[in-house]
């Protein structure tokens, strides 16, 4: 099934825009588990458990996973297997470099790993981002506005007139021959989300920020999805799998993600 096609899909049958984010830090599960030899996985487990119903992708971003070394790498691939075969999994790893490097990195994360769709940074240009495109059938999330504070030292610099990330969005929408391009664009910028969204018409769009971040769901919702009320992914990573710190923990996960469902589509077009 194409990227697309996927995202569509899921989007439809538990009628969610939500994406969970797995940044699990093994010092922040609970306190039962850190005792226990595979603690993570057990975390990472109920958490899917809880919320597979309510969800439309998971996020698992590498920096957590790599930081455990060669532990990691078991946790990351005992964590998808648990990940219904029909939710989407993104690999949030924001590769790009250049072209025979970055073949590698595509192959890891969509042969090897066997992510739905992965995050790339589009500094060093098309010969950077090519190799992810070229899988066809998987999503490829370029970095356009992202939600951390600095991403006013680059990202709105004025170029001909207009501010950087703008080039970004236009230059890489052209590349979309295979139909599997989308976009990061922080829900910590509402009003610049309106505008991509606009310009990308009916491109996917990933959307960090929301919760920790203190991106406005309301605001983000109506920027950020297209007039159908889809091909929008809202990730929440603390607020959600962090929800609860005891025994209960995925019962709380379930509780926030369940609401964060509720809120995002009481401000969703035709939900």
């Amino acid at each position: 099934m194409l990227f697309y096609e996927k995202l569509d899909a899921i989007t439809e049958k538990n009628n969610s825009l939500v994406c969970v984010g797995l940044d699990t830090d093994p010092a922040r599960i609970p306190a039962h588990l850190r005792e226990e030899p595979d603690g993570v996985i057990a975390f990472n487990h109920g958490i899917i458990e809880a919320t597979a119903d309510l969800v439309q992708s998971y996020k698992l971003n590498l920096a957590f996973y790599e930081a455990l070394g060669r532990e990691g790498y078991d946790i990351v691939r005992k964590t998808l297997d648990a990940i219904p075969d029909d939710v989407v999994v993104i690999g949030d790893a924001k590769r790009g470099d250049i072209g025979n490097t970055s073949l590698m990195y595509a192959k890891a994360m969509f042969e090897d790993f066997g992510f739905d769709a992965t995050t790339v940074a589009p500094y060093m240009g098309r010969d950077s981002v090519e190799p992810f495109l070229r899988h066809g059938e998987k999503g490829v999330f370029v970095l356009a506005l992202t939600s951390n504070k600095g991403s006013r030292d680059f990202q709105y610099l004025e170029v001909d007139g207009a501010p950087l990330y703008t080039h970004v969005v236009r230059t890489v929408a052209s590349w979309n021959e295979n139909g599997n391009i989308g976009f990061v664009v922080g829900a910590t910028h509402p009003s610049e989300l309106a505008d991509i969204r606009a310009a990308v018409g009916e491109l996917p769009l990933l959307i960090p920020g929301l919760g920790a971040q203190g991106g406005d769901v309301a605001q983000s919702v109506r920027a950020g999805c297209t007039d159908a009320g889809a091909r929008a992914v809202f990730n929440s990573s603390r607020g959600i799998i962090y929800a609860g710190d005891g025994p209960d923990f995925a019962d709380m996960a379930r509780s926030a993600a369940r609401d964060l469902r509720a809120q995002i589509n009481e401000h969703r077009p035709g939900a």
